[in-house]
């Protein structure tokens, strides 16, 4: 069996914004942006890796979500606590240091040796999603 991620999904509540960041601060190219009923689904991915992409989604979109799922959706995206990515590069003080003069990338946690035997950052997008970028070995 075969099988590859294609897409994950990450929230967004400020389609600009997100877009800004994903394309402008980490460089990930821009592979669609679709509008419908004043949402947008914007697409994005790394340079030179068409079969993986993130898919920014307007949160709490499904019809069948209610009020309260939607308010605590929320909630959850201002905490930084609804959804995450986990990036991987090859230089992990340089990426650091890019983002953390860049617009729109709150630094969580500055590069770290972990306990359990990774080097990662993280940051929080203008969503307030999780990004850990972990240093390649």
């Amino acid at each position: 069996m075969d099988i590859t991620i294609h897409a994950s999904f990450l929230p967004h509540d400020d389609p600009d914004a997100s877009l800004a960041f994903y394309r402008d601060t980490l460089g990930f190219e821009v592979r669609g942006d679709v509008g419908h009923g004043g949402m947008r689904w914007i697409t994005v991915g790394p340079v030179g890796q068409p079969g993986t992409s993130v898919v920014l989604t307007p949160p709490a979109a499904d019809p069948g979500v209610t009020d309260d799922e939607r308010r605590t959706i929320a909630e959850m995206m201002a905490k930084g606590t609804y959804a995450s990515l986990l990036l991987a590069t090859d230089d992990l003080d340089a990426t650091f240091a890019r983002l953390q003069s860049a617009d729109g990338a709150e630094v969580v946690q500055e590069p770290t040796e972990q306990p359990y035997g990774v080097r990662d950052c993280a940051f929080r997008d203008p969503s307030g999603n999780l990004i850990r970028i972990q240093q390649l070995r």
